[in-house]
């Protein structure tokens, strides 16, 4: 489980997170939503790491993440998994030295023990046949289930992952968001995911914080997002689903006519 507690971000004298709090469980798929320029970013940057803020508090398991020595850090990240937007994946390496890469780095696993993983973390992601092939010989959908496998190849306590879906067709996506919850229950992952994706949302939106304008405004999951009084979720829930619709209907009515 990772807890912020009255977390406080600026940038040049502009508050981006205002005294937010959260809850992010152990075994569920936990989404921050929200629209660009809300703070979304900046909060999951804030629990790894990446920007550090005015006030607050950060725990993972009870371990406060902005009070530790950088020994400390150095071993929390050891338990970290990170799933960029864009794969991130090393063009010069096959999909399986990809997933071998943090194996290699961070273990003192064997050879032969690194292997037997990184295949491991493949079958999980039906990517068995592939993994002589490099990221320009895959789809982007492929792509992607490759930077799952490597983020979870160091079996970690966490996953963090950034817009999974961008760039993804929505059938590819379903599948993804299906991978991530799966292996987050199978596993007892801490499964964060930024997300601006709808599907996602109501697909496997176990624990949803929504952020408006760097506030944490609503919490809840995917069966009661759409009883919401509050009124700038609503906005955002149904203009995302409305434009997703207009989207299909264009795409659709496009296909009709060649």
């Amino acid at each position: 489980m990772i807890e912020v507690k009255n977390l406080t971000k600026s940038f040049d004298g502009k508050t981006i997170l205002h005294d937010v709090s959260a809850t992010f469980y152990t075994g569920k798929t936990n989404l921050i939503i929200g629209q660009s320029g809300s703070g979304k970013t900046v909060l999951m940057k804030s629990i790894v790491g990446l920007v550090t803020p005015e006030q607050g508090e950060i725990l993972y398991d009870n371990r406060d993440f902005l009070k530790m020595n950088p020994r400390q850090v150095k071993e929390l990240r050891k338990e970290i998994g990170m799933l960029f937007q864009g794969s991130a994946l090393f063009d010069s390496e096959t999909v399986l030295g990809n997933v071998m890469f943090p194996l290699t780095m961070f273990t003192s696993m064997t050879r032969g023990e690194i292997l037997d993983r990184a295949r491991f973390c493949l079958e999980r992601v039906n990517l068995q046949g592939a993994e002589k092939k490099y990221p320009s010989e895959i789809s982007g959908g492929m792509q992607k289930r490759v930077a799952i496998a490597r983020a979870i190849a160091l079996n970690p306590k966490y996953l963090f992952c950034d817009e999974p879906n961008s760039g993804l067709d929505p059938r590819t996506s379903i599948l993804i968001d299906e991978l991530l919850h799966d292996i987050t229950h199978e596993y007892g992952i801490t499964t964060i995911i930024n997300t601006h994706d709808m599907n996602s949302v109501l697909g496997i939106g176990e624990n949803i914080i929504f952020i408006n304008k760097g506030h944490r405004e609503w919490v809840g999951d995917k069966e009661r997002i759409f009883t919401t009084t509050n009124e700038a979720l609503n906005d955002f829930v149904f203009a995302t689903r409305l434009f997703q619709k207009v989207k299909h209907y264009i795409i659709s009515e496009g296909h009709k006519e060649k």
